[in-house]
């Protein structure tokens, strides 16, 4: 029997049983992989665990509203795209959706093909679009090959190393905080553990590696933000 390989991973916020399970079915049957749940507590749990392309958001649940939900993965540094699929009509609530990070506003009742076609469009487009090489200055990583070359010369790189390279690269030009970077990199959800220094120390040695004695940085520390990849200036 062959394995189903799925091209992406979507996380369904819904309470309603029976959307909740329809949207299931026929995302799956699309080719995708669906974490559907219920509750923000839930969501929340899913986002600090795996890494999910696109995130299909209810508004009204039972332990939070979907708003302040979207707000707050917004506020840890996620670009994850966000489609909000809610009863609410007025154009107060779908302002403060995209005003508080969200990519589309879609209304029940729906067509689901049209959900399909928005996810499509936000998935080829958005931060969660399945890049495979990103190229800063004179730097290429290629996540296929799990390569990183600066010109012609091929940077030897720890799994870690690579994995935090490739997740920087992914947040397009902006900073990348040490707290995303443990739950995301290091896969470290405790408070109560602090990672600082064990990142700093990777991206240390990371920006060793890149700059091979040269004084051409493309890993820089944005003060009390975290990190990002972009040219020198």
């Amino acid at each position: 029997m062959n394995e189903r390989v799925f091209s992406h991973t979507l996380l369904v916020v819904e309470d309603n049983t029976s959307l909740r399970r329809s949207l299931t079915n026929g995302l799956s049957d699309l080719g995708y992989r669906v974490m559907a749940v219920a509750t923000v507590a839930e969501a929340r749990r899913v986002l600090s665990k795996e890494e999910v392309h696109a995130v299909v958001l209810d508004l009204g649940l039972p332990d939070g509203d979907g708003q302040d939900f979207l707000r707050e993965i917004r506020e840890t540094g996620l670009h994850t795209p966000v489609i909000i699929l809610t009863a609410r009509t007025m154009v107060d609530e779908k302002v403060r959706a995209f005003d508080g990070g969200a990519d589309d506003y879609l209304v029940k009742p729906f067509e689901f093909q049209e959900l399909a076609a928005r996810l499509r469009a936000r998935l080829r487009t958005g931060e969660g679009a399945l890049e495979v090489e990103w190229i800063i200055g004179d730097v290429v990583i290629n996540a296929v090959r799990r390569e990183v070359r600066r010109g012609s010369r091929i940077i030897e790189c720890t799994p870690r190393e690579f994995d935090l390279l490739v997740h920087l690269a992914r947040a397009g030009g902006a900073p990348v905080s040490r707290q995303t970077l443990a739950r995301e990199v290091w896969k470290v959800t405790s408070r109560m553990i602090s990672m600082d220094n064990v990142i700093d120390v990777t991206i240390s040695r990371l920006r060793e590696k890149l700059n091979d004695g040269t004084d051409r940085t493309i890993l820089h520390t944005v003060r009390g933000l975290g990190f990002v990849l972009r040219e020198s200036s």
